[in-house]
């Protein structure tokens, strides 16, 4: 080791020098601690003084940029902020769900599914999104032909997030279907598809939040919040699911700073 270094990096083990056979050869594997310590030195002789990882670029195109956001949700459109006894009677509704939901989970697990319900695999992100939304609405398909008004079918229409169905998904699924959703919803507009899975994964997530957990539902808050501001034709249908997810969100997983200010 070169004085200049030996300063930064003091010996841990100073070695001094020591007679080696003659024949002594530094690629076989050593015989006695005094070739050992010789063949450390030799190598880390030969480590070059900077090292350049190479990477590829190709691997970093994907989800490389990270947003994220510490402001709280953007106000109700002029009129449609909701009071707040209406959002206290929505979050003591959702209390007694997730309590009867609880209470009865083993029973509705036990029950046997139908044999058109074939629930995807958690790391599944396009199957959930086509299982809980359904084609036309994944798809973003306007109309359903006369075909297939005559009778229901879930794989284009989506199936609803029956209590036998939710009761099946632990809570690493519940929070991964929660982010496909959200994910989806960040680009895509609200739908009555999305907004009955979006409560019912709600219900079934468990408190205390885990990070993860706690960074989506935010996410999903202020997401609703820009959404019913920019809603043009004013939906109230629409605006009040928006608000009762965000309600749910700030009053009943304690997000208070995203909370709607009664009027």
């Amino acid at each position: 080791m070169e004085p200049g270094v030996e300063e930064l990096m003091p010996r841990l083990l100073p070695v001094d020098d020591c007679d080696l056979a003659e024949d002594f050869d530094p690629t076989v594997p050593p015989r006695t601690p005094q070739e050992y310590l010789k063949r450390v030195q030799i190598e880390a002789a030969r480590c070059p003084d900077v090292v350049v990882a190479q990477i590829d670029p190709k691997k970093l195109k994907k989800k490389q940029t990270v947003n994220i956001s510490i402001s709280g949700c953007q106000p109700a459109p002029e009129g449609f902020s909701p009071t707040l006894k209406w959002q206290q009677q929505q979050v003591a509704n959702f209390s007694a769900i997730r309590q009867s939901l609880n209470k009865h989970r083993n029973h509705w697990r036990s029950q046997h599914l139908d044999s058109n319900v074939t629930m995807p695999k958690s790391e599944d992100e396009e199957g959930w999104k086509k299982f809980c939304l359904g084609e036309r609405v994944y798809s973003e398909i306007d109309a359903l032909s006369d075909n297939e008004n005559l009778g229901i079918d879930y794989m284009k229409v989506g199936f609803p997030p029956l209590l036998s169905i939710v009761s099946r998904m632990n809570q690493a699924t519940v929070t991964s279907v929660l982010e496909y959703l959200i994910s989806w919803f960040g680009e895509k507009k609200f739908t009555p598809e999305l907004g009955r899975w979006l409560y019912a994964l709600l219900a079934c997530l468990e408190k205390p939040l885990l990070p993860e957990a706690h960074s989506l539902i935010r996410q999903l808050a202020r997401r609703c919040s820009e959404v019913r501001l920019l809603e043009e034709n004013k939906n109230e249908e629409q605006i009040s699911a928006l608000n009762l997810i965000i309600c749910l969100v700030s009053r009943y997983f304690d997000q208070r700073d995203l909370a709607d200010e009664p009027p």
